[in-house]
């Protein structure tokens, strides 16, 4: 019998992963938990969560562009634990508990941004959050960093897609940052169930005035959008015409406005930059 080289041996084991994960998708990477199991009793409506602590460190750590001082928050042991703290605050939520739908907005994109945050923070220093993002075997971020609320673990997918996809609110992608250059800032302050709509409004148009997220060429007639509008697309209307009629309200200048109401334009995207949100490389990149 022929002994295997080590091509044969990395083939077979390949091979061998991806039935475990055809088998059980979910075992793709080590998981992750973080906040804490807070028994039923001890939970509370999403009214009840305080974010105050989370605001003093996005005001803290986080400048006007959304860019994160990553290096001066991880050499703060304090502060790593003020995280943590807020995340096991945020697990004595109970999600099935009445509460506005401004509170569960608020909630969930806090939450989202957090567990980013802290997710980034334990891989400090990297480039970006792709960096941590496997595919097929190893940790994923997205998948395997998970949230403990109301004893039930969400990850950052299912935040986003089983929970705030489903709420009807669009303009939540102008709102939960993947802590990459091309993504909404990162509000430096917390989402508040009283502010939610005027931080909201506030974020999308900041967002929508970045040429490297929206450019409207009126000679050509033909907008450039975000790659979030087209991954996402769907969740701003059926089609394209009702799209641009979403985000009408929200674009630089009322001649982008009319195009927009009119559907007189054509749409292409942009590309997504995944460089990490990080004050150090800003500084460098704006050298």
């Amino acid at each position: 019998m022929r002994t295997p080289n080590a091509s044969h041996i990395v083939i077979a084991l390949a091979a061998s992963a991806l039935s475990l994960l055809l088998v059980n998708p979910c075992s793709a990477g080590p998981k992750v938990t973080v906040g804490a199991s807070v028994p039923a009793n001890q939970q509370v409506s999403m009214d009840q969560i305080d974010p105050s602590h989370w605001d003093a460190l996005l005001k803290r750590y986080v400048d006007e562009d959304g860019n994160v001082n990553y290096t001066g928050w991880k050499q703060s042991a304090a502060d790593v634990r003020a995280l943590e703290a807020f995340l096991v605050h945020l697990s004595s939520a109970n999600p099935s508990a009445r509460a506005t739908q401004a509170a569960k907005l608020a909630f969930w994109i806090n939450a989202y941004n957090a567990v980013t945050v802290h997710g980034i923070l334990r891989e400090y220093p990297t480039t970006s959050i792709r960096n941590h993002t496997a595919k097929l075997i190893g940790y994923n971020i997205w998948d395997d960093l998970l949230l403990t609320v109301g004893g039930k673990p969400y990850s950052l997918n299912q935040m986003e897609h089983e929970v705030l996809r489903k709420m009807g609110e669009p303009r939540i992608h102008f709102a939960i940052v993947c802590a990459s250059r091309s993504c909404p800032r990162l509000l430096n302050e917390a989402y508040t169930a009283e502010r939610l709509d005027t931080q909201l409004t506030i974020n999308t148009k900041v967002f929508l005035a970045n040429p490297g997220n929206f450019q409207y060429d009126a000679a050509g007639r033909r907008f450039q959008l975000s790659s979030i509008l087209d991954w996402f697309g769907e969740d701003f209307g059926r089609d394209q015409a009702a799209q641009l009629r979403t985000i009408a309200p929200y674009l630089p200048s009322r001649a982008a406005y009319d195009a927009a109401i009119a559907n007189s334009v054509s749409v292409s995207h942009l590309d997504y930059d995944w460089g990490l949100n990080d004050q150090a490389t800003a500084r460098t990149s704006r050298r």
